[in-house]
This record gives structure tokens, sequence and C-alpha cells, in this order.
């Protein structure tokens, strides 16, 4: 694989005072965008009153917005790093604010479930730019620290939104989440040309593969679509297994196609890279475990512990917090000693958190005497873990293919969190009418063993050193 370089058309020094602005102005989306889907979460009972409509219903408005997102996360990354990843980003922040704006203004629950697409159409944009358009203003050893920063952004994101969600529901209505994300972006809107600068492979020719783009397309979607279903319809059922197999398909025929484009959706050369290949695949086995863990344990407090919605959300909360202050101290030790084994500690930290919870909590609550302090483990493991897989599956890629890795590695996580969430749900599908801890047992060890798995093939795959000891 060539090493080519991205050449950014004015100079600026490297991790100056503009580059860290631009940081500022690129978190500050991914943070809305993260606020938005927790805080979503929170606000389902308000939409459900007011739509009358079933939960089947609403769960497409998380699951529209989720397999939009994975489905065009591929062609996002391609065109920023072949077109320029500033002139994606802009555009993909104002899709997201009018995505938000027709979510708010939503007369019935199928337009707003139109509307969630439309953000997902903008978050899938958002998503591989967001940190693609300002690593190049870093040098290589200060970069794992700026996904770090991210990384730290997401877990204040997922502590903030679901309070955030039920003060704008009580003192307004559901449709103030969507509101707030306007002035925010619109300020975004006017700083980010100022301080962006545009970058993008200059090897790049702008020929994007037009068959492989729909091929690709169609396939991660289906893929997605009946992974989703599966939770109503069931694993075996023949339409789960048609969908599956068509996007398998496609999958596989846009494969043999990127062997042999100039310009491919699917960059293979990447996965030359032991350390691009080696996050991939322990990035879905901790993503299949990583929102299921939530979920469990939020049904835990609620459907067998009776737990307030007040007590829930103060209990949940502790992890995140203390992930969002680990997370940019353990990107700060990935640039000196690389990613190996902070990846690998984290998620075996993890998986004994889930394990413990396995052996220890029975029927009895114990919220604060035992499960808030064994969470306080899970908090430092996500936070190792979290934002640290981005910069490890990103360490070896040069600057001119940001754009195209990040989208692969987001895509990878986007279908192993609905995986994972679809195994939960068929391990719990009778926790609402006959809650009982043997489910609960089974469904920690699901997650305490993906946790486990990932760490061991991080473990055992991943290069050692960091980018630049890999480089020398």
């Amino acid at each position: 694989m060539s090493r080519v370089e991205s050449a950014p058309p004015e100079e600026r020094e490297l991790g100056g005072r503009d580059a860290w602005l631009a940081v500022v102005v690129a978190t500050v989306v991914f943070l809305l965008v993260v606020i938005d889907v927790s805080a979503v979460n929170v606000a389902f009972p308000s939409i459900r009153d007011d739509f009358d409509v079933s939960e089947a219903t609403l769960g497409w408005i998380i699951s529209g917005y989720n397999v939009t997102l994975a489905a065009l996360l591929l062609v996002a990354g391609r065109y920023a790093d072949s077109f320029g990843r500033k002139r994606l980003f802009i555009p993909g922040v104002a899709i997201f604010l009018v995505g938000s704006a027709l979510s708010a203004l939503a007369p019935s629950v199928g337009f707003l479930i139109a509307a969630r697409v439309v953000q997902g159409i903008g978050g899938a944009i958002i998503s591989p730019t967001a940190i693609a358009v300002v690593l190049p203003d870093f040098p290589a050893n200060k970069r794992s620290t700026i996904i770090g920063i991210t990384g730290a952004t997401g877990a204040l994101g997922a502590v903030v939104g679901p309070a955030l969600g039920a003060f704008l529901t009580d003192v307004w209505s559901w449709r103030g989440i969507f509101w707030i994300n306007v002035p925010i972006g619109i300020v975004v809107l006017v700083l980010a040309p100022r301080l962006l600068r545009e970058s993008k492979n200059p090897a790049a020719t702008g020929k994007i593969d037009l068959v492989g783009v729909p091929i690709g397309t169609a396939g991660i979607g289906l893929v997605m679509f009946a992974i989703v279903r599966s939770e109503e319809w069931g694993v075996a059922d023949w339409r789960v297994l048609a969908l599956a197999a068509s996007g398998a398909t496609m999958v596989w025929l846009l494969v043999r196609r990127s062997r042999g484009h100039s310009e491919p959706l699917l960059d293979l050369d990447l996965f030359t890279l032991r350390s691009f290949a080696s996050t991939n695949a322990g990035l879905f086995l901790y993503s299949m475990a990583f929102t299921s863990g939530f979920l469990i344990n939020s049904l835990l407090l609620q459907e067998l512990w009776g737990q307030s919605l007040a007590v829930v959300g103060t209990s949940l909360v502790i992890a995140p917090l203390v992930a969002t202050v680990v997370s940019p101290i353990a990107g700060r030790y990935a640039d000196r000693i690389g990613h190996r084994w902070i990846l690998a500690a984290g998620s075996t930290l993890n998986a004994c958190v889930y394990l413990v919870y396995a052996v220890v909590l029975d029927e009895s609550p114990s919220v604060w005497t035992v499960f808030v302090p064994i969470s306080l483990f899970a908090g430092a493991g996500i936070g190792a873990t979290i934002a640290t897989w981005s910069s490890a599956g990103l360490s070896d890629v040069n600057p001119a293919q940001f754009g195209t890795a990040n989208a692969t590695v987001r895509t990878t996580q986007q279908v192993g969190y609905a995986l994972g969430i679809s195994v939960t749900v068929a391990i719990l599908a009778d926790v609402s009418n006959s809650a009982n801890i043997g489910d609960f047992r089974w469904a920690w060890l699901f997650v305490g063993g993906s946790y486990l798995t990932s760490a061991a093939m991080i473990a055992a795959t991943f290069p050692g050193g960091n980018s630049e000891q890999r480089l020398a």
C-alpha cells in the first residue's frame, strides 16, 4: 500500500491553538449526536402517549436512525477522503439539524420516524468526518489523545442525555430534545468554515465505484435490518434469514468488486495493516457486549428490582462519569506505550465486572451496596477502551485514508451494537412478564464472554508498541 500523506492547502502549526479550536467544533457536534440518542430513549413514554402507538412502532424511532447510519457510513467515509472532509462535514451538520427540526415538528409518528432517518443521514456523514477532519492537524503521537477526548465527550453525552431528556420532557415536551440541537448546530455551522481546514486523499481520482456504492449500502442496510427485525420476528424466521442472506451476498459482492477497483467503496488495503484488522475483529466482539450491558442493567433495576426512574438514572450515571475521567488518560498512555495492553486490560476488567454481577447479584435489590460499587470498575474499563478502539484502528493509517478507515471501524461498531442487542433481547424476552435472576445471569454471561473474547483477540493479534515504534 502506498504511503500517501494528505496535504492541507494552508499552513497551520500542528497541535496549535487553531487546531484545538477545530477539535472543539467537531466534538460539540459529536456530543449533540450522543445526547440526542440517549435522550430520546427517556422520552419514549411521552412520545407513545402523544401518538398512541405500540412499542414496536416506537422502536423504529431508534432503529430507523441506526439502520440508516450504519448503511451510509462507508459511503460517507469514502466520499470524505475523495472530495474533502470539511466539504462533507459541514453539509452533514446541516442535514442533522434539518432532521432535528423536522423531528421537533413531527405531527405523527410516521413523520417522526422519517425525520429520524434524515438525522441518520447527517449522523452517517458526521461520524467518519468529525475525527478525520481534525486529526491531520496533530502529529501522530498526539492523535490517540484527540480520539480520547472524543471518547470522553461521548461518555459525557451518555451522562447528560438521559438527565437532559427527562428535564426537557418534564418542563416542555419531548420535542425540546430535538429543538435544542438547532441553535447549537447553527453556531457550529458559523464557526466550522473558519476553523476547519480542508484535507483529503490527494491520490484520489474522484471516480467512486458507482456500482459498489449501492451494492455495499444495500448489503449493510439489509444485514442491519435483519438484525433489528429479529428482535420481533425471531432469529429463525424465514424473513430474517432471507434479509440476512441477501445482505451477506451483497457484502460479498462488494468485497469482490473492491479487489479490482481503483477507488473502491471498501478499501481492502486497510486490512493489510495488522492493527486495523485486529481492531475490527476485537471491536465487533466488544460492541456486542457494550450496549447490551447497559440494557441488561437498566432492565434489572426496573423490571426485577422495581426501582424508580430517578434511582435508575442516578445509579447508571456512575460508570459513564468514571469513563469520562479515564478516557483522555487512556488516550495519552496509548500514544506512549501502544494500544494492545490497554485494550486487553480494559476489556478484561469489563468482563470481570459482568461475571461478578452473575455471581453476586440476586432478586434482592442491592443498588447502592453492591451494584454501584461494582459499576465503578466497569466505568474504568469503559474509559480505558471506548475511545482507544478508534485510535487503535487509525494508529497506522495514512492521514489520506482517515475518513474511509474511521467509517469502516464505525460500521463494524454499529453492526456489533445491533447484534448484541438482538441476542440480549432474545435472552430476556420474557423479562417484562416474569422477571427472574436466572435470565439476567445468562445475559451477563453473554456480555462477560464477549468482553473476554475481545480481550483475548486483541492481546493475541494486535501489534506491540506505539505507531512511531512500528514505523521505525
